[in-house]
């Protein structure tokens, strides 16, 4: 079913009757919540993404060649499943480049369609984004080139390709893209782990569903609002992973690359762990919790203190307080076994948790240029679905603009801005709470809620090219809930888009 025949279904009143009703629809509904806990065979070392390996280039940049390409892949037991994915048949390598090196990337579509990849959470010129208006037709090479000026972070790419985003993403079209910043706030400086693969664990979290045939399946929950949730977990393409530690403490790098799925992570044990690192980079502090929220194309850096020789599970518990009468469709009460971590005998200990990790978001007080205000509903951004064809607005460069932005349907949202990183100011009018205090591009809109949000447009102008601001559940994107922007220098004003096409 489509999503917006499920939605006009719900306002109808079948949610109700899901939870009341009897028969089919009352089994329906109970059979619903999902628990994996205790039923996950940890069998299969967690796989860890490979480097992407630099190539020879343009002077003064460095090269990485990604070939996105179809294929088959052996993810469970039995027939290989149909994938696709980038220098490999699912996934995509991690990127790694620092702060101030030009990169350089040489993308080459070997596919049957056109699709685009996209550098999620990264600051760059809008014609280089990989957004919707710079897809890559089949056969096609595509070659971005831009200069990294931003804090280390833990980012991320993807398709965003109008209208199949969420399709391209499933079959399997992710990778992450990781800054340093060896000046100040690396973790060099700070002694944070990071030593990539050992202590330093990039963790690629998704939902997916599986046919009879080891196939994926894009299924729909009955009366569901999110789009696609899957009922397995897959961590770097590992089904049932566990991992060897052998430090005291390890870095996880948390991303929520489901379509639609929420994880709200913590450990079997209910032990306590630091939040470091949001989407645009490290808190101020160290955060201490047992719970984290993240939201598909949210980012979080979590250190996690081992002993030795102890096995702990990390699992997503469930939310019951944001998904409503659908939130147990959308997985919203699911319990879900993600991963397993099992500890050496003796773990080194080298690394520390510093007090003090970086600095503050800077924009609160900051005198605003404009107050923008966004309404998300009914799969649009104040009343309007998106137009390849039309930019909504623009802002000048050099300047800070507040948007306010709620959630006001009912159903679950969040919310993405491309090419910078905001400073969520305040929730409802108060403090954001801890993990919010950071920087961030992606945020999880919690129905009714206002939030309030600073943002500091720089560097990149161009009164053509747009970048988007949207939610980013996928299934919600594709069904218009997205806009367009462009940063203008003095004294330009908003141009026109250009026509579509397709790098060849």
């Amino acid at each position: 079913m489509e999503r917006r025949t499920v939605l006009k279904i719900v306002g109808l009143g079948l949610g109700g009757a899901l939870v009341a009703g009897g028969g089919g629809l009352g089994v329906y509904y109970a059979a619903a919540r999902r628990d994996t806990v205790g039923k996950v065979d940890f069998a299969t070392p967690l796989r860890i993404p490979p480097l992407a390996e630099p190539t020879t280039g343009t002077p003064g940049a460095v090269r990485f060649a990604l070939d996105v390409q179809a294929g088959r892949t052996q993810l469970k037991a039995g027939a290989p499943t149909r994938t696709w994915g980038v220098n490999g048949t699912y996934l995509a390598p991690t990127i790694r480049a620092r702060r101030g090196q030009a990169v350089e990337l040489a993308v080459h579509n070997g596919l049957e369609e056109a699709t685009s990849l996209h550098w999620h959470g990264m600051h760059l010129p809008a014609a280089m984004d990989g957004g919707p208006h710079q897809p890559v037709a089949a056969g096609g090479t595509w070659t971005p080139r831009w200069t990294v000026d931003q804090r280390a972070a833990t980012l991320w790419y993807h398709p965003h390709v109008h209208g199949s985003t969420a399709d391209h993403t499933y079959r399997g079209l992710t990778g992450m893209f990781i800054v340093d910043d060896p000046v100040g706030e690396g973790a060099e400086a700070l002694n944070l782990p990071a030593t990539y693969g050992v202590d330093d664990v990039p963790m690629i979290v998704q939902d997916r569903a599986f046919d009879g045939d080891n196939q994926f399946v894009e299924r729909l929950p009955l009366a569901g609002s999110l789009g696609v949730i899957g009922d397995e977990i897959l961590v770097n393409g590992t089904l049932g992973p566990f991992f060897d530690v052998t430090t005291r403490l390890v870095r996880l790098r948390l991303l929520n690359a489901s379509n639609a799925r929420l994880y709200h992570f913590g450990f079997s044990d209910a032990r306590r762990f630091a939040l470091v690192g949001t989407d645009g980079g490290l808190l101020a502090e160290p955060w201490e919790t047992d719970r984290l929220h993240l939201s598909p194309g949210e980012r979080a850096e979590i250190v996690v203190e081992f002993a030795p020789g102890e096995t702990v599970d990390l699992r997503s518990y469930p939310s019951p307080d944001l998904g409503g009468t659908s939130g147990r469709l959308d997985g919203f009460a699911d319990r879900l076994d993600i991963c397993r971590f099992r500890a050496a005998g003796d773990l080194a200990d080298e690394t520390v948790l510093p007090a003090t990790l970086g600095e503050a978001p800077d924009l609160d007080g900051v005198a605003a240029t404009a107050e923008r205000s966004f309404v998300l509903a009914s799969d649009q951004i104040n009343g309007r679905s998106m137009a390849m064809d039309r930019i909504d607005f623009g802002v000048r460069v050099g300047t800070v603009e507040v948007w306010e932005v709620i959630n006001d349907n009912g159903y679950v949202h969040n919310f993405h801005v491309h090419d910078v990183q905001f400073q969520v100011l305040t929730v409802d009018g108060a403090v954001p709470p801890p993990h919010l205090r950071g920087w961030k591009d992606t945020v999880l809109l919690v129905p009714g809620s206002r939030y309030r949000l600073a943002m500091r447009f720089s560097d990149h102008t161009d009164p053509n090219v747009p970048y988007m601001y949207h939610c980013h559940l996928l299934q919600h994107e594709d069904d218009g809930m997205m806009g367009q922007f462009v940063v203008l220098d003095e004294g330009q004003d908003i141009g026109a888009v250009p026509g579509g096409h397709d790098h060849t």
